[in-house]
């Protein structure tokens, strides 16, 4: 099963907007998932994927800077198994 979740040309400041508010939803979720868990395992997991999240976007939003204008985003959610 899939949704699109967003898809279309965004204007520079939009398309960074939409980019960051979502990555921020998944940071957050693993906060609170850290928050809540006993296991160093599941803590340490969830750190580092925290850490790579906030790289990753910190590469790309400069990616988008350089190159400048707008940009099309096609975002999509796929459900396998």
């Amino acid at each position: 099963m899939n949704m699109k979740l967003v898809t279309g040309t965004f204007s520079h400041a939009d398309a960074m907007e939409l980019l960051q508010q979502l990555v921020q939803v998944k940071l957050r979720f693993h906060e609170e998932k850290v928050s809540g868990s006993a296991s160093e395992e599941d803590i340490k997991m969830r750190e580092r994927r925290i850490k790579q999240l906030q790289e990753d976007l910190h590469e790309l939003l400069q990616a988008m800077k350089v190159r400048g204008g707008s940009h099309e985003l096609d975002v999509e959610v796929r459900i396998k198994g």
